[in-house]
């Protein structure tokens, strides 16, 4: 739980990742701030992902950076030679708190909760890697403590602030698809071991790697590399499976235009079901009723490279799906919308309209922003929320995915109150919605 001294690192550090500038350091406390200010950040996760937000903070100075496998995180360490280093979040945050303004969250999902509440109380600005958490229960004690602090919040589903989501929106705003009846999705998530039992032979931990500060509110269990680094997306404990990983990107354009909300019903269907891991595929059905301003919406998410049937306005040369990755596909009265799982590349099933709409398109109503990460920072110097805010967005949308998964490990069709997302007609175990964190670990 102690600060990383530099000389452990002497010799160890691989080259820096390209394009980071670092500007000079500057601790101004935590006063009022003018809009051109630098943030002075610190980075929970810096391996994987991490470096991404690294560098997507790399505008502004990065203070600390904090990640308890120090091989995954030298390129990180590298690029910012001046940050303080740390393995625990809890200890960085203690030492760095009066010197630090915005917080970047990139651990496995199981511990976003904790290390993103304990950054808001100490009112630093928090973005946070989708999706915002593993549980129910989480991801609203994130909602609850984001709407108490004066600090500006976003989660890492980067589609939400590209132009695909935004021309989605408009598009279908300006009624090119009609009324939406329908919206299938596609992935072929997973790419990590799923669908398997819990591994019986011993490991040692790799001398690099602190096991016991990866598992944090997690319950105990010996070291496997079954689960880290990398393959605890599938984990019940740890991730929440394809679904967590994808439908935070692809759901979110309709999410966000339809004001979708909570489901009335959710119905999965899947492969052999394992008592600790997701599937190996599934496929999950909500149904959202109608509201003041549209019709009843049937939402169809497929994962394991399972794909939805060919439109008949894809021709048979056509390859089908038209990305083995993902995508989705809106289905409306007057036509038919495809895009790829962050939004992007959207395009109409008619060419003509297609055509059409490209070569004139409806009048921009929704501002674009260079990245996810400029509206953040913009965000955080300016005192408003981010695009996809935990309490007015990322939040429900985090809910409302979790629900399908509610739906997988507990093998039961859920029927649910829309107006507040209460399940109806089943008893899902309390520690699926709401977790026992270990000692020393908390979301409250």
């Amino acid at each position: 739980m102690s600060e990383v001294t530099r000389r452990d690192f002497v010799g160890g550090v691989s080259g820096a990742m390209a394009g980071i500038s670092i500007v000079p350091r500057r601790v101004l406390g935590r006063g009022y701030r003018a809009p051109s200010d630098t943030l002075n950040v610190a980075c929970i996760g810096v391996g994987g992902m991490g470096r991404n937000d690294v560098r997507g903070m790399s505008s502004e100075n990065i203070a600390a950076l904090c990640d308890v496998d120090l091989k995954a995180a030298r390129s990180s360490f590298g690029a910012v030679p001046q940050a303080r280093r740390y393995r625990d979040f809890r200890a960085m945050l203690e030492a760095e708190g009066d010197s630090i303004d915005a917080v970047t969250v990139s651990t496995p999902d199981h511990c976003h909760a904790a290390a993103s509440i304990m950054a808001m109380r100490m009112g630093k600005h928090t973005y946070c890697q989708k999706p915002l958490a593993r549980t129910i229960g989480e991801v609203r004690a994130m909602m609850r403590v984001a709407s108490e602090s004066d600090v500006a919040t976003q989660m890492g589903n980067q589609g939400h602030a590209g132009d695909g989501t935004r021309r989605i929106r408009e598009w279908v705003e300006a009624g090119a698809i009609g009324s939406v009846r329908e919206i299938h999705y596609w992935t072929n998530r997973p790419i990590w071991p799923q669908a398997i039992e819990r591994p019986t032979e011993a490991h040692n931990v790799p001398p690099t790697f602190d096991w016991d500060l990866w598992l944090g509110p997690a319950p105990e269990r010996p070291y496997h590399p079954a689960y880290a680094p990398f393959r605890w997306r599938g984990w019940w404990d740890y991730g929440t499976g394809a679904l967590g990983d994808i439908a935070a990107h692809s759901m979110d354009a309709a999410f966000w235009t339809l004001g979708l909300g909570y489901p009335e019903r959710v119905e999965a269907e899947s492969t052999t079901l394992f008592d600790e891991t997701a599937p190996s595929v599934s496929r999950i059905e909500y149904e959202f009723p109608g509201t003041g301003t549209r019709g009843p919406i049937r939402v169809v998410w497929r994962d394991g490279s399972f794909g939805p049937s060919r439109p008949p306005e894809v021709d048979d040369e056509t390859p089908w799906p038209l990305s083995n990755v993902g995508g989705q596909l809106w289905i409306g009265s007057e036509g038919k919308l495809l895009a790829d799982t962050y939004g992007n590349n959207p395009r109409l099933l008619d060419t003509e309209r297609d055509r059409e709409i490209k070569a004139s398109p409806p009048a921009e109503k929704y501002p674009r922003v260079e990245s996810v990460y400029v509206e953040f920072i913009e965000a955080a110097k300016a005192g408003t929320t981010g695009g996809s805010d935990f309490a007015g967005h990322a939040g429900p949308l985090t809910e409302m995915l979790l629900l399908g998964n509610l739906s997988v490990r507990s093998g039961r069709v859920l029927e649910l109150n829309p107006s507040n997302g209460e399940i109806l007609n089943a008893n899902i175990p309390g520690e699926m919605i709401s977790p026992t964190y270990r000692a020393g670990w908390s979301y409250q």
